[in-house]
């Protein structure tokens, strides 16, 4: 359907307010758009862009072809009729200029503010790509250069040195970090970089003088680029880094003390066959994880035996230096192998039964699978063959036993509030203290730091980190020297309501915008996106509900 209609601007107003300020000629309507001819009404002064002043003195006009946002699911296209006026200002640079229609053009710019609005706040949510896809929906068409192009145009909202500062860093790509700077009191970034250094910061820091407070984590180039930069600033070590960088002392711990593991079990019946105890003498070694294990074992300790680095030997075994040091450190290989969990099964609820019907003299594992099936279990029938197998040959039914608890699910149990524990923690981790002294002696220490937090209270923090370095246990030790060196923000992270929390927040966005992006973005349009999304989308949420806004990003 196409056809030419002449409208009022009054009228088409309504439609498009833009075109309030200028006189509508006529509309043509066709499937491929609307376009609207319009011009300027003659004899209303207009103002100079070059010394601002009025006048009417017109010298030509000429035709201008703005695209704006689609109308009833169709492109529109203005075609506008302008003036061009002679300046009457004799000192004025400017012969002739152009008039420019209040929120209908822009000089040097062939897009509506109203479009040109939209196609930023596309390329800020969406970046270059999927800005051009959900553009085109929009029967708004651009490439995806285009769309970073305009992007990299918007100008980054000014930068106001914050009271409180939070500073962290962020995997950029590969090996290479960036540091990301938020203001923590408004959670908006401030501005990110490449590298995690101490000059930089510093520099930022003289260069935005005011800083009151700064959160960081445990990190020593960022405490030296703050003592550098804002000397007075109060810096604050991060809660959760410290409780975090405790809780892997813990698991290093347990780990040492892998032979104390079994204790948490269960006692079993005396009618019921004791269970051996998980020791390195007794650990299975036909398993194709411990035959791997101990092959690395031998091999590390041979060359690590030679006073050769770990960087060293991880160049010669084709392995990761992490990887190393783990078997180096490790007694005897029994520590490191790997020692995948029983899977809980759907037929262990059914056993105490399937024992029972065999015990009546039913012997058929057809019939058994039908009866469980009635009871509602959904498993397959083989597993039911293979539960009986035993039977057959008269041995009792292999019943799942309870596994002895892994390094990391001790140190879970240890670092767990008492009043969050379950039954089944509170009833197992009493017996693996009272068997091991020093895991006894970690939960008291973890305890007495939780207190700390708890109560916001940092005054037995000195006595504590006494106690960790006597304690005799070197993970407890090394992490006491750390803190000791930073101890009067660790103080602060304790007493203080400031956290890295925002931080944390901040750089999940960060990676976030790097998804969208597949990983390719360059920091420029990678701080570009960060800064400008965590406005708009405060920008769309301080909007009324049900206000208009197309991109109402969370």
């Amino acid at each position: 359907m196409a056809g030419s209609l002449s409208v009022c601007s009054v009228e088409l107003a309504s439609l498009i307010p833009q075109l309030a300020g200028v006189l509508v000629v006529s509309v043509d309507f066709s499937d491929a758009g609307v376009a609207v001819h319009a011009r300027t009404r003659s004899g209303v002064p207009a103002r100079c862009t070059g010394c601002g002043r009025l006048s009417e003195w017109c010298h030509s006009r000429y035709v201008r072809r703005l695209a704006d946002v689609s109308l009833g699911g169709r492109p529109v296209r203005i075609d506008l009729s302008v003036r061009r006026l002679y300046c009457e200002n004799p000192s004025c640079p400017k012969m002739t200029f152009a008039e420019q229609v209040a929120g209908l053009t822009v000089r040097y710019q062939r897009r509506t503010p109203q479009l040109q609005r939209l196609v930023e706040d596309v390329g800020v949510v969406l970046a270059g790509r999927g800005g051009a896809r959900i553009l085109r929906i929009l029967d708004i068409r651009l490439s995806r250069c285009t769309v970073l192009s305009q992007l990299m145009r918007v100008p980054l909202p000014p930068l106001v040195t914050p009271r409180v500062l939070g500073v962290d860093d962020f995997a950029l790509y590969g090996d290479a970090y960036g540091t990301l700077l938020v203001d923590a009191s408004t959670r908006l970034p401030l501005t990110l970089w490449e590298g995690r250094d101490a000059d930089q910061l510093s520099r930022w820091l003289r260069e935005h003088s005011g800083v009151e407070v700064a959160c960081r984590d445990g990190s020593l180039t960022y405490r030296q680029g703050i003592t550098a930069g804002a000397p007075d600033a109060v810096q604050v070590s991060d809660r959760f880094h410290l409780w975090q960088g405790l809780s892997r002392r813990v698991q290093d711990i347990a780990s040492a003390h892998r032979g104390c593991l079994p204790a948490a079990v269960s006692p079993v019946g005396e009618s019921d066959p004791e269970p051996a105890e998980e020791t390195p003498g007794n650990l299975a070694e036909n398993t194709r994880a411990a035959r791997h294990a101990r092959r690395l074992f031998e091999a590390v300790q041979a060359l690590a035996r030679t006073g050769r680095s770990h960087s060293s030997v991880a160049r010669e075994l084709g392995l990761d230096r992490r990887t190393v040091n783990k078997y180096a450190r490790a007694r005897n290989w029994q520590e490191v192998v790997r020692r995948p969990p029983r899977k809980p099964s759907a037929l262990d609820p059914y056993l105490d039964y399937l024992q029972q019907r065999w015990d009546e003299g039913q012997h058929s594992a057809k019939f058994l699978h039908e009866e469980l099936q009635a009871k509602g279990y959904l498993g397959h029938y083989q597993r039911v063959k293979m539960a009986v197998a035993p039977l057959r040959r008269g041995l009792p039914l292999d019943t799942p036993r309870e596994r002895p608890p892994s390094p990391r699910e001790a140190a879970r149990w240890i670092t767990t509030h008492p009043h969050r524990r379950n039954l089944h923690i509170n009833d197992r981790l009493p017996r693996l203290l009272e068997h091991c002294p020093e895991l006894r002696q970690t939960h008291d220490l973890v305890r007495r730091f939780a207190a700390m937090l708890d109560n916001r209270d940092a005054t037995p923090l000195a006595e504590w980190l006494d106690d960790l370095s006597q304690s005799g246990l070197a993970p407890l030790a090394g992490l006491a020297g750390a803190l000791r060196e930073d101890q009067h923000a660790v103080a602060q992270g304790i007493t203080t309501p400031y956290n890295s929390g925002v931080n944390e927040g901040r750089i999940t966005d960060v990676k976030l915008q790097k998804r969208l992006m597949a990983g390719r973005a360059g920091v420029p349009l990678l701080r570009h996106r960060v800064v400008l999304i965590a406005h708009l989308r405060r920008r769309y949420a301080d909007r009324p509900t049900g206000g208009p806004g197309l991109w109402n990003v969370t």
